[in-house]
């Protein structure tokens, strides 16, 4: 993952914590000499190689309060708890350097003055970046961390509490000397003094100041870079000394770790990039050079000079889905790179995680499994997310499909169920069949409690209407004007009886209603209502003789005569 044209090593949103490393790069090339205390090289390698068995024992120690800590831990090292929902620390640069001036007697630090506002880390020329070395000095991708591409088993996260956030713990060689405070309520002051005495306890009080209030000075450049730990070791390794530089830190970064790594590939193309398994789940590592300058006023002979560093960087995401865990291993001594790289390794395949379950981009619960891809979506799921529902219910042809329970009408994908109504442009050409009994509807002027209005004379050239056969109770039903309800309705006074019909003609039907819709007779059985004075207990009336007509003649061969 190679590429001509590079043009510089900084990648947001790690660009913070890479020039923290590089300024440890410089604060070592400038102050660990032939005077600094080393350890030996067993104590670097002492746990190289170990199975991690007491693994579990990192998360026995808990943060002191929210942020960070790093302890020691019989027969791990130094456990590092990192976590993301800490607060953000106060500055105190100025009086942690204060406080140091005024335990190692004050003076001057490196040819700087202390003025009444105190020293900052801008008086030494700090901080630096680092910039791109050449590409033929690039180191090489060691057996050891080629080694973890392979396949491994990896661990689940440990819970947390909701509301902690998300947690890395991992173990750091008891080497390395933090220049950040073991935990956001301790002494920075009291705690790089400690250091200080520690890497030159050969030397005067003159070079444990100077170390300890340029680490001070450093302390607010760390805090806003998400550093969690950053410290210098000093070894001596076949007879002669070597050095490096370890940063830990936490940085919002979303996204996959294939996205990550192409994007690092991309931005440093004279890096190598490798997407890995590690324990606590997929990283990517790289590994380049760097150019890093160490200023004239840290250097002995005043004069400003670069020196070239060989790097390697991870990148492991935290389950949050938000945060990245960055951990940065740097040392100019280019024949001992094989050596850190291997211990650079075993400290990734430390690393563990803690979670509370709650994404830290959007704060919404996260499901344990993922969710099935497509899945089909229920009556009130289309309901409740129609543009949703609308792309997964609807076929290629543009019909709905089928749905078990009572079938919605689903808005189309550019549904706005905050837009105005507005009249559909075609009108449907046939109406939809409902299911129930249909009905009619009165007009809105409908007055059921209104007299019905006298029938209308027939006009004089109107055929006559066709003879009813008599009733029981001596009245007829005659067509009538059809009211709301599709009903037919009594005359205000009985219609006259009507001669008998001819045999030969048979009787008319009763015409339709003049109002019935869309030209359909009315549903139902007829019935015949009697009128507003029938009286079902008065007897019945004899039948009148008709008088009229005179009977018909009797035939010619009537055996009557």
């Amino acid at each position: 993952m190679t590429q001509d044209g590079y043009t510089g090593v900084e990648v947001a949103p790690f660009a913070a914590a890479e020039q923290v490393s590089a300024t440890l790069g410089s604060l070592a090339e400038a102050l660990l000499d032939h005077r600094t205390a080393r350890y030996p090289l067993a104590a670097l390698t002492a746990l190289g190689g170990r199975a991690h068995a007491d693994a579990e024992a990192l998360f026995t120690v808990r943060p002191a309060g929210a942020g960070h800590t790093h302890r020691a831990v019989h027969r791990l090292g130094t456990v590092l708890a990192a976590g993301t929902a800490g607060p953000a620390a106060a500055p105190r640069s100025t009086s942690a350097a204060a406080a140091l001036l005024a335990r190692f007697g004050g003076g001057q630090v490196r040819g700087v003055t202390p003025g009444p506002e105190g020293l900052s880390a801008a008086h030494f020329e700090l901080p630096v970046t680092g910039e791109v070395a050449d590409p033929t000095l690039r180191p090489e991708f060691t057996a050891a961390l080629a080694e973890l591409a392979s396949g491994r088993q990896t661990r689940l996260p440990a819970e947390l509490a909701t509301g902690a956030g998300a947690e890395a713990r991992l173990v750091v060689p008891p080497v390395f000397h933090p220049l950040t405070a073991p935990d956001p309520g301790a002494d920075l002051a009291v705690h790089l003094a400690e250091v200080a005495e520690e890497l030159f306890s050969g030397t005067g009080p003159a070079e444990r100041r100077d170390f300890a209030v340029l680490g001070a000075t450093l302390a607010d450049l760390t805090a806003a870079a998400g550093v969690s730990f950053a410290g210098l070791s000093a070894l001596t390794v076949d007879g002669r000394p070597s050095d490096a530089s370890l940063v830990v830190s936490l940085s919002r970064h979303a996204g996959p770790i294939q996205v990550l790594a192409t994007e690092l590939a991309t931005a440093r193309p004279n890096a190598e990039v490798w997407t890995v398994l590690l324990p606590a789940g997929p990283a990517a590592v790289l590994v380049e050079g760097r150019s890093v300058p160490v200023p004239g006023r840290l250097a002995a002979d005043g004069l400003r000079h670069w020196a070239v560093s060989s790097v390697v960087e991870a990148f492991v995401p935290l389950p949050d889905g938000s945060t990245v865990l960055c951990v940065q291993l740097a040392t100019a001594h280019r024949q001992d790179w094989e050596l850190y790289t291997g211990v650079f390794a075993e400290l990734l395949k430390s690393v563990q995680f803690a979670w509370d379950g709650v994404a830290g981009h959007t704060g919404a619960p996260v499901a344990a499994q993922p969710a099935p891809v497509a899945p089909a979506p229920s009556v009130v799921e289309a309901a409740g997310a129609a543009v949703e529902a609308a792309a997964v219910a609807v076929t290629p042809s543009g019909e709905p499909e089928p749905l078990r329970g009572t079938p919605v009408r689903i808005p189309p994908p550019d549904f706005n169920p905050f837009a105005p109504m507005a009249a559909p442009a075609v009108e449907p050409e046939e109406e939809p069949v409902l299911k129930g009994t249909p009905v009619r509807i009165p007009p809105p002027d409908f007055n059921p409690f209104a007299p019905l209005p006298a029938e209308p004379a027939p006009a004089a050239a109107a055929a006559p209407a066709a003879p009813q056969a008599t009733d029981p109770f001596g009245t007829v039903t005659a067509p009538q004007q059809s009211d709301p309800f599709g009903t037919t309705l009594p005359s205000a006074a009985p219609a006259p009886v009507a001669a008998p019909p001819k045999p030969t003609s048979p009787p008319a039907p009763v015409p339709a209603p003049a109002t019935a819709p869309d030209g359909a007779a009315p549903k139902g059985t007829p019935v015949r209502i009697p009128p507003p004075d029938f009286n079902p207990f008065a007897p019945l009336p004899a039948e009148p003789a008709p008088v009229e007509e005179a009977a018909p003649a009797a035939p010619e061969t009537s055996p009557f005569g």
